[in-house]
């Protein structure tokens, strides 16, 4: 009697801390959920060559980790056009998978479409690079370029390895030319290229972009490159705040000192936007095979500052600056319609997810690529965590004093049957 007694209690409490240890609420948000539905949410495309295969000994990085909760606000979690209620639909033809629209001055998106998905950001990584060099170069500090940095994959603007350039020269031959010679030179000043992309991806961390990881200092497609249209507004309004940057990407035209002291040259800015588009501030563009086209850039109007970006977009029926111009335009609409945000692109970071603690590993060339030999690539005990069903510690709490409840129930009826 009293045994079958004490098993119905201990059966009680073991059905109740199965129970109560079972998920109350997920700790995904509905939006990030959603996300992981979307198309690209993590990757971006297969490559369609073999820029990105690692280097012998090394292995591909790991994808970067989804916020639960969008950068931004809620809604430019969503995949597909994410639109005020009421506004017009964008103008077409619009080749870009995806968007964004944001008022400069506010940060308030007005219109996106998957602003969060992941594409490969060609040369617009190369506003990041500039941030950095900007934050630790003196404009006046003279470079000599080696053999590697001048014999970079084209687009180029013309450097010849031992030859003095400032700075200052390369910012703008990087910006104005999007000269990968120029960008390799940069990062050579600033350390190295793998001590360039560390920083590049600090910065881009510390400021918010968590969709972004630079694999190259220029743009050309390696293991791991990737961002999406929301990092490059961010990461584009921030640096408009900076003087360098702006008259490097505001400027048309420059003299470009010649090799050895031969004779300066023309460069000219390769946006179009220039001299299309009236109240142009200046702006990125960008192309490889995998990438494809990619640009952002703004403009003012009536004292309002609107910024485009494009991603994984195409020539094709009409040029990418005339899409670029046109969303612009619709960006002015609206903006002088009133309508209400969709997000607000911000510099705020979100709270970073737990993580084991690891060392910095000398493997680890500043893009995420590992030795194979390494420990684990880095991101598998947070994708081993995302694939499984998130739990929260509520159940497992009340569980435990369930048991304890029980348990001392048992213990009172135990001493009970002794005493009796």
């Amino acid at each position: 009697m009293h045994t079958a007694r004490i098993r119905v209690l201990v059966i009680a409490a073991l059905a109740a801390l199965i129970v109560t240890s079972a998920p109350l609420v997920p700790s995904a948000t509905p939006s990030a959920r959603a996300q992981s539905n979307c198309p690209n949410a993590t990757l971006p495309p297969p490559p369609v060559d073999e820029s990105e295969e690692p280097k012998p000994g090394r292995r591909a990085p790991a994808p970067l980790p989804v916020p639960a909760e969008p950068p931004g606000g809620g809604r430019l979690g969503e995949c597909g056009l994410v639109l005020p209620p009421g506004a017009p639909r964008p103008p077409q033809p619009l080749t870009a998978k995806n968007w964004l629209i944001q008022d400069l001055d506010s940060g308030q998106v007005l219109a996106a479409r998957h602003p969060h998905g992941r594409q490969r950001p060609a040369s617009l990584i190369k506003t990041l690079l500039a941030l950095v060099a900007i934050d630790e170069l003196d404009p006046n500090r003279v470079v000599r370029p080696t053999k590697e940095d001048a014999s970079q994959e084209c687009s180029c603007v013309g450097i010849e390895a031992g030859s003095p350039y400032t700075a200052h020269d390369l910012l703008m031959g990087l910006m104005m030319e999007s000269g990968n010679d120029a960008a390799h030179a940069l990062a050579t000043a600033l350390g190295g290229v793998p001590t360039t992309l560390r920083k590049m991806n600090r910065m881009a961390h510390r400021l918010g972009a968590t969709d972004t990881r630079a694999a190259t200092p220029s743009g050309l497609d390696g293991p791991g490159m990737v961002t999406s249209a929301y990092d490059q507004a961010l990461l584009y309004r921030h640096a408009l705040s900076k003087p360098q940057y702006v008259e490097a990407v505001s400027t048309r035209e420059i003299a470009f000192p010649g090799p050895h002291g031969e004779p300066s040259y023309p460069v000219v800015n390769d946006d179009r936007l220039h001299t299309e588009y009236a109240g142009f501030l200046g702006g990125k563009t960008g192309f490889t095979s995998d990438a494809r086209h990619a640009y952002v850039g703004g403009a003012m109007r009536n004292g309002r500052r609107i910024a485009v970006v494009l991603l994984r977009a195409e020539q094709e029926p009409i040029r990418v600056s005339e899409q670029a111009m046109s969303m612009l335009d619709y960006g002015f609409q609206l903006a002088a319609a009133g309508t209400p945000a969709v997000g607000r692109v911000t510099t705020a970071p979100p709270p970073p997810p737990p993580q084991p603690r690891r060392t910095e590993d000398p493997a680890d060339d500043g893009a995420g690529n590992r030795s194979a030999t390494a420990g684990g690539p880095e991101g598998t005990a947070a994708r081993a965590a995302d694939e499984q069903e998130p739990t929260t510690g509520v159940g497992w709490i009340i569980g435990i004093v369930m048991l304890v409840a029980v348990a001392t129930g048992v213990g009172i009826a135990l001493t009970r049957d002794e005493q009796i």
